[in-house]
């Protein structure tokens, strides 16, 4: 079924929400949220905001009030730059009416630990983050990053990914959004756990150099997905959402 180009100028602020929204919040939903060039750079000069732009911060904003928790690998919160998982004024009034905390909460992967409790997104965190890790990460690192986030040993060699969406859901946090890096996504289609990709195409040429989306191990296992939405942005972008296509997370 072809489905139409939307404008974001043309919708209504309600409208743009509801575009993102799940049939069902209680259900668990794995959301990953990625922009790319339009050839397929993931990143300019290392870091994945040189690619965005007013239109996708827009959106990218409104996935993060959405979601009840933002997990990221700790690389990219490093690369990136993080700061404290704080929205704006009015997205934190938005979730008080619909029912939720005032601020999602930030879940790190990493498995070495190589994290500044001082950091700004862990120290100055909104709301207490978690840090997700495994068996043989540093016992050093681990006791200083308690004093700042719940550190939380999933796995054996590594960090088992099953394990940490479930602890998530456990913890009352079922609307996961992901933002990356490659090599969390990588991991997370490894392990099939995604349920929706949201895709921001920059009206920008990279050139070569630049890696996926996606990187890790060589996978020859595919997932399919079903188109759920199109939407424009008026400096060019495009914001593609797909859904699972075995009908985990489409919706009616």
């Amino acid at each position: 079924m072809q489905r139409p180009i939307l404008g974001l100028s043309d919708l209504t602020e309600a409208e743009v929400i509801a575009a993102y929204q799940v049939e069902d919040r209680a259900m668990p939903h794995l959301r990953s949220n990625f922009v790319t060039s339009l050839d397929g750079a993931v990143e300019i000069d290392g870091k994945s905001k040189a690619l965005s732009g007013p239109s996708d911060q827009e959106v990218f904003g409104k996935l993060r009030m959405l979601s009840d928790v933002v997990l990221v690998g700790a690389g990219t919160v490093r690369i990136e730059g993080y700061r404290p998982l704080r929205l704006t004024a009015a997205r934190r009034a938005w979730r008080v009416e619909h029912g939720l905390a005032e601020n999602p909460t930030l879940a790190i992967v990493s498995s070495r630990l190589d994290l500044d409790p001082k950091a700004p997104f862990l120290a100055e965190a909104p709301v207490r983050p978690i840090v997700f890790t495994h068996p043989a990460s540093p016992v050093e690192a681990r006791s200083a990053l308690e004093a700042v986030a719940d550190v939380v040993v999933c796995g054996q060699a590594g960090v088992d990914l099953h394990a940490v969406v479930n602890t998530l859901v456990e913890r009352g946090l079922p609307q996961i959004l992901t933002e990356g890096g490659p090599h969390l996504q990588g991991a997370l289609t490894e392990a099939d756990l995604i349920d929706e990709m949201c895709l921001s195409i920059a009206p920008i040429l990279a050139g070569p150099g630049s890696g996926r989306i996606t990187a890790g191990p060589t996978a020859t296992g595919t997932r399919s997905y079903v188109l759920r939405s199109v939407l424009a942005g008026d400096d060019g972008f495009l914001f593609f959402r797909y859904l699972r296509s075995d009908g985990a997370g489409v919706e009616a």
